[in-house]
């Protein structure tokens, strides 16, 4: 018997897809197992992901190199369910039958690893908090 839920959409949003929704993206994808459809993307991308990002993703066995900051579209966040924003104040379309949400987070541009590190754990706890709740919300 196949579960005829559809599968759940999460669009992280900051504003350079560098960092941040980046992480939180990876972490999403790697913890899911495929149950949740995951993008992120940015209103001005970088022209490539953060190092300490990458490095930090690296030390918890995901890796970022493959990734690449993409532009926010109004497609992006109408495919999605749930828009998470970073706390870096980036704008998105608002549409109805979204659940909107905004993460304050650091933003690791210009820092080390060790500063970033902090900032990973934090997406981390946030992102298994999401999937439980995902998990748990009926369709």
């Amino acid at each position: 018997m196949s579960d005829a839920r559809p599968k759940p959409s999460v669009l992280f949003v900051c504003v350079h897809n560098a960092g941040r929704s980046q992480m939180a993206a990876a972490f999403l994808t790697h913890l899911a197992g495929g149950r949740i459809e995951v993008r992120s993307a940015g209103s001005a991308p970088a022209d490539r992901i953060n190092p300490a990002a990458v490095a930090a993703m690296a030390e918890r066995g995901i890796d970022l190199t493959a990734e690449i900051p993409k532009l926010l579209t109004a497609e992006a966040v109408r495919a999605s369910d749930v828009v998470i924003t970073m706390g870096c104040g980036d704008t998105c379309p608002v549409l109805p039958g979204r659940t909107y949400l905004d993460w304050r987070l650091d933003d690791p541009a210009g820092r080390g690893v060790d500063a970033v590190r902090p900032i990973r754990d934090e997406i981390e706890r946030r992102v298994r908090a999401l999937i439980a709740n995902l998990a748990a919300t009926p369709s």
